[in-house]
């Protein structure tokens, strides 16, 4: 089903940016899994339908940061409570290397399903499960599971060459670092299996050490970087998501993280970062020069304690802005619908947080009112898409690739007495009632179920795989 005619939708929202945002017309046409036209438009002879009719249509999310291994690690009670650091220790280091194969690719198959469920085309993820001697390839098993679901996937190849683990304890093998020639040479290997430049990619590989600061050291940052570029691949990480971060570089750098990566070489609009919460307004000012990109995740942001991360200032200053939704282990809601939800919410606390009284010479809650949920759209599809190099991919236009959702609002009392029901899915938040989800052209998702999938059996060896997991780790 890759040409047919959806119809009669009650909206279109694009990803475009201004007055583009939505589109004129209520249908929208496919041919050999591109857009071919949207408006007004009359059925073709022999032309398959799709009725639309009570629904709005999205772009298909694009997800620019998740862990899926840690579909498995949700609601630890050791770490539910505490920040960043702690919970580093406390759930992913603690359980992570007592995962198996079949936990990691059980895992996988979790959290593209959560994703693909509320409309996501397109996941990135940042994967760091890898160690020498490794008995299974974790790279091809996200791949695979991304196949048998329809979706695009981009592997951002985490690890790294040091270990945050105390100096002296020893450490079990799926903890141990890796070396600087084993990382590159794997680079290499996925670059050459995997790696699609295409603008409309299935698949792709990016450049990911874990963290810059803390997984390697600054000349194997720079070795990657230079390797990275070579190849024509992207790269990403995670910076500045706590102020751990500011405290740690600057011990060791007397710098800011950011300047820290500049030095690197990891800046420019290659680069995208998970999270940047803590940010000077000289940082915000070079991320915007470079045109370096963000991930927002304002749910793991805000389990974790670490704040909200400066995005209408980011985009303001250059910018690439984007959405993912971080690891289920840090986010038990770990979908789009609920990401760009937060997204929406948060974006205008903060400014509202930050608002001056007039009588101080500022202007009240005036700036708050600025992130509007067509803002939000274009961050988690357009936006997405950019920092991952997927040109064809992200909005609705002719000759765009057909990825998109199409939400109903007219079984779901959350969405009735709405004036506006464009803006249901974002405004609206919950689980949303998906009566479609196309990538390519290709129905992923009809009426809020994969076919051939079978989700309680799914859940039956989630909970046998989670007790198996936790008599391990004790």
């Amino acid at each position: 089903m890759s040409s047919f005619l959806i119809r009669h939708a009650t909206a279109v929202l694009t990803g475009l940016p201004g007055d583009a945002a939505r589109a004129k017309g209520t249908d929208l046409r496919v041919r050999d899994g591109r857009i071919a036209a949207i408006g007004d438009l009359a059925p073709e002879p022999g032309e398959r339908q799709v009725d639309a009719g009570g629904c709005v249509i999205y772009p298909a999310w694009v997800n620019t940061h998740h862990h899926l291994f840690q579909s498995m690690l949700k609601g630890d009670p050791v770490g539910l409570n505490a920040t960043l650091t702690p919970w580093l220790t406390a759930t992913p280091m603690r359980l992570r290397p007592r995962m198996t194969e079949q936990d990691f690719r059980l895992a996988a198959r979790i959290g593209l399903l959560e994703l693909a469920l509320s409309g996501c085309g397109t996941v990135a993820d940042h994967n760091y499960h890898y160690y020498p001697d490794m008995p299974y390839d974790s790279s091809a098993i996200l791949f695979e599971e991304a196949a048998k679901l329809g979706l695009r996937f981009v592997l951002c190849r985490g690890g790294g060459t040091l270990s945050r683990a105390t100096p002296g304890v020893e450490l079990p093998p799926a903890s141990r670092p890796e070396t600087l020639d084993g990382f590159l040479a794997d680079m290499r290997r996925l670059a050459r299996e995997f790696h699609d430049p295409a603008p409309d990619a299935m698949q792709r590989v990016v450049m990911a050490p874990t963290t810059p600061p803390h997984s390697m050291r600054p000349e194997e940052m720079r070795e990657t970087a230079r390797m990275a570029r070579a190849l024509g691949l992207r790269l990403h990480s995670h910076l500045s998501e706590t102020v751990h971060y500011q405290d740690s570089v600057q011990e060791k750098h007397r710098m800011t993280p950011v300047a820290f990566c500049e030095s690197i070489d990891w800046l420019g609009p290659d680069v995208w970062y998970a999270h940047l919460v803590k940010l000077d307004p000289e940082e915000i000012a070079l991320l915007g020069r470079t045109r370096t990109g963000i991930a927002h995740c304002p749910q793991s942001n805000g389990r974790l304690g670490s704040g909200i991360a400066p995005v209408r200032a980011l985009e303001a200053a250059g910018a690439q802005i984007s959405i993912g939704v971080d690891g289920a282990a840090s986010n038990e809601a770990a979908d789009m619908i609920s990401e760009t939800h937060a997204a929406w919410l948060m974006a205008r606390a903060r400014a509202g947080q930050e608002a001056t009284a007039y009588y101080r010479g500022g202007q009240g809650e005036a700036e708050a009112a600025s992130t509007t949920v067509e803002d939000v759209v274009r961050w988690g599809t357009a936006g997405g898409a950019q920092v991952l190099g997927l040109d064809a991919v992200g909005t609705l236009a002719p000759g765009q690739a057909a990825d998109f959702a199409i939400y109903g609002l007219d079984r779901d009392p959350r969405y009735f007495g709405l004036h506006d029901p464009a803006i249901g899915p974002v405004a609206s938040g919950g689980t949303a009632d998906l009566r479609h989800l196309f990538v390519a052209g290709r129905e992923v998702v009809r009426d809020g179920r994969v076919p051939n999938l079978d989700v309680i059996e799914l859940g039956r060896q989630s909970r046998a795989a989670v007790k198996a997991l936790l008599e391990r780790t004790a």
